[in-house]
């Protein structure tokens, strides 16, 4: 590293933590706007968020165009939710750097069930807790942070800005990226770029960074079972007339094995590079009761990432509180599936209706709606970008960072390497496994955040150094 670079790097080291305060600052103010991107939550929430988030990338200094734009949603000619872009051109033969996180959030729930308002941004034994602290506008602020911290030090040094940076800070992740297609298509000129960094994933632990290397896919449907046009006295036909109820139950049951493992047919599961996960881990993270077992087989870390997994998420049904003595017609269920990496949603999906058709008893009726794909994804980690943010990584925590897989699925970047075939992709993020996004109680962890600040400031400075 010649002396002008690591001048620029205890530069920015310097600046993290100067700015750090205004960034938590900055952070809680963003908690504080409830931008629930679902249908049935105001959505000027979440065009107070986005104005919110241009108002601060202009305050930079650093881009060319800073701009609040909406695309159509896929299929239709309504616009999704409102997008932060900015850019500036590089100079001098440097890459260009796409950063993306998302400002929307998942709804909150019930309120008695945090220990403090999901908007209140509150911090206690070292982390910020709010709905939107960790997934992910800790995300929109890590960037942020970042490119003032290399702004700062930059300027300190008199060293030139040379590396073309680009934003793109969605506002309608929580809801299916319903427009991010067409949202690439109409604004790819302001987004290319030669490295991407997604910032929405997590780090192995509070104290290890992580670079995620594989996703799983996703495969999401609803599921009607019906055995009766009308409901019927339960004590009149119980015992002779299958209810919807009982199909339902039984049809469901074929999906795993006594064991709990995905008992599918033509579903795969990956080979990934794994390292030590063990089961008290597990227990710990997930919250599983005590005498409740794990379930599946093989290495656990292998359950989570590489093998299929399938959920029922939700079922339409009478509540106990309106149960009455009836034998129901008909249910409908949500049915989440998760899909090793490498395995095509569509071809899952076949495989997942066609088992349940074939486990349907009593002749009961399947009907299937709304199949929803999202594809699954490994990450090409010889390029140059990636041994930069490894190296950026180990540096600012002082720890060699982990290859992971994560369980869940972001199937929006298929969709980037289709409309940017030559980018180089990386899945990083600022949550923890403690985080609980997307529950009650969601949390930052406040020292994990300054590093993953720090990392991305210093590999912003390692790309804007490439070629000089």
């Amino acid at each position: 590293m010649s002396q002008d670079q690591t001048a620029i790097e205890t530069g920015i080291r310097a600046a993290v933590d100067a700015q750090f305060a205004r960034t938590m600052e900055d952070l809680q103010e963003l908690v504080r706007i409830p931008s629930v991107s679902w249908p049935a939550f105001d959505a000027a929430h979440v065009a107070h968020s986005a104005e919110a988030i241009a108002a601060l990338l202009r305050e930079t200094g650093v881009f060319d165009v800073v701009d609040v734009r909406r695309a159509p949603i896929e299929g239709d000619t309504a616009l999704g939710q409102p997008a932060v872009v900015a850019r500036r051109e590089p100079r001098n033969g440097r890459p260009t750097v796409l950063l993306y996180a998302h400002h929307d959030v998942q709804p909150p729930g019930k309120d008695e069930d945090w220990d403090t308002p999901p908007f209140e941004p509150t911090e206690r034994n070292g982390r910020l807790y709010g709905r939107g602290a960790a997934d992910d506008k800790a995300g929109v602020m890590a960037h942020l942070g970042a490119i003032r911290a290399f702004a700062a030090a930059a300027e300190q040094e008199g060293n030139e800005l040379d590396l073309g940076i680009a934003l793109f800070i969605e506002g309608e992740e929580e809801w299916a990226s319903q427009s991010f297609g067409n949202f690439l298509r109409e604004n790819r000129d302001l987004l290319a770029a030669d490295a991407i960094i997604v910032a929405d994933s997590s780090n192995w632990d509070e104290h290890t960074p992580a670079l995620t290397v594989a996703l799983r896919g996703a495969v999401a449907f609803n599921l009607r079972v019906d055995t009766l046009d009308h409901a019927s006295h339960s004590g009149m036909f119980g015992g002779a007339v299958p209810d919807g109820m009982l199909a339902g139950i039984r049809t469901l049951n074929a999906l795993w094995d006594a064991e709990g493992a995905v008992a599918v047919p033509g579903l795969v599961t990956a080979e990934l590079e794994l390292p030590e996960y063990g089961e008290a881990r597990l227990r710990e993270e997930a919250g599983l009761l005590d005498g409740v077992s794990p379930i599946g087989r093989g290495a656990i870390l292998s359950r989570l990432w590489a093998q299929p997994a399938i959920t029922v998420t939700g079922i339409d049904a009478p509540d106990v509180a309106n149960a009455s003595n009836t034998l129901i017609p008909g249910i409908r269920v949500r049915v989440s599936a998760r899909i090793a990496p490498g395995q095509d949603p569509a071809a899952a999906y076949e495989a997942i209706s066609a088992h349940l058709s074939a486990h349907a008893p009593f002749g009961a009726r399947l009907t299937f709606e709304d199949p929803d794909f999202g594809q699954a994804f490994l990450v090409d980690t010889s390029g140059w970008a990636v041994t930069e943010v490894r190296g950026a990584m180990a540096d600012a925590w002082e720890r060699d960072p982990v290859d992971i897989g994560v369980g869940g699925s972001i199937p929006f970047i298929a969709e980037l390497v289709e409309e940017f075939p030559g980018a180089q992709i990386l899945v990083t993020g600022v949550e923890d496994p403690d985080g609980r996004a997307h529950s009650p109680n969601e949390s930052l962890h406040i020292e994990s955040f300054r590093k993953s600040l720090l990392t991305e400031a210093l590999f912003l400075a390692r790309l804007n150094a490439r070629g000089a």
